[in-house]
């Protein structure tokens, strides 16, 4: 094992794994525009380019799970750590690069996912397939042997995205209002199955919700990029750069995070934003 010295490891590129949550009909999909064409990738799990159809980068289109899993795979490399029948070992990624352009995806540096949401729910209509998704005495669909598979592959597909050091990952994803039983509002991520939810922030650098605000009678589209808020909508910033609302324009954030300045803008600064 190599020791990476302190001047290496500050030259070297790392990229930012951010989780986008919205509200439906927000315009998280439009968001990709304020991204390089030329250097993002666009995983369209929704079928949903109708909102970026003028936006000229490329795109791949998985419509199962094996497809998701494939391309995390190529777009992470083989994990050294995983034995040869697993997803993303060795023996895994050899066979998928076999009939693959791997050169051709080491342009982008951004890989903007969306939607988390209906990536969990080809990963979850994939483990109903599985034999562990059925009980060993009777044979029956076992509910609860669904979910525990779907948990792990799912967070096993976090987390080899999140080894893709040099990349930019964006994982979208849908905002939900539910009621505790007490009554009690709060925010939570549409994913299938609780478990992905609760450790999907502790994957990721940043959490960030793209919400409409009202101020002093005023409304526009923002970025919550910190924890706690006025809101309660989730966020989280590991980067310690971002101010609690931020423009809604990626590329400016990402920017903003690794060069290190604060943007100490109003909130009143924020121009109407004409993402729908």
């Amino acid at each position: 094992m190599q020791i990476i010295k302190a001047s290496e490891r500050m030259k070297a590129r790392g990229g930012i794994k951010a989780a986008l949550f919205g509200p439906s009909g927000i315009g998280k999909t439009t968001l990709l525009k304020t991204l390089d064409a030329e250097t993002t990738l666009f995983f369209d799990l929704e079928a949903g380019d109708l909102a970026v159809e003028s936006w000229t980068g490329d795109a791949v289109r998985p419509r199962t799970w094996d497809d998701c899993r494939t391309l995390a795979a190529l777009i992470a490399g083989p994990n050294p750590a995983l034995r040869d029948e697993q997803p993303y070992s060795q023996a895994h990624y050899n066979h998928v690069a076999g009939s693959a352009d791997v050169e051709g995806l080491k342009k982008y540096e951004t890989i903007f996912i969306d939607s988390i949401t209906v990536a969990g729910r080809l990963c979850f209509q994939w483990a109903q397939g599985q034999p562990e998704a059925r009980s060993e005495k009777t044979g029956k669909p076992d509910t609860r042997g669904a979910y525990g598979l779907h948990g792990r592959e799912m967070l096993a597909w976090l987390s080899q995205l999140q080894h893709a050091r040099d990349l930019n990952v964006i994982f979208v994803g849908i905002l939900d209002q539910k009621e505790d039983d007490y009554g009690r509002s709060n925010w939570v991520p549409q994913i299938e199955g609780s478990k992905v939810g609760r450790e999907l922030p502790g994957i990721v650098d940043q959490v960030i919700t793209y919400q409409e605000i009202a101020s002093e009678g005023v409304k526009f589209r923002a970025l919550i990029c910190t924890s706690p808020n006025p809101w309660g909508y989730p966020a989280k910033d590991r980067s310690g750069r971002l101010d609690q609302m931020e423009k809604p324009h990626l590329g400016e954030l990402f920017a903003k995070i690794k060069s290190g300045k604060r943007n100490d803008a109003l909130v009143t600064d924020f121009p109407e934003n004409d993402a729908a």
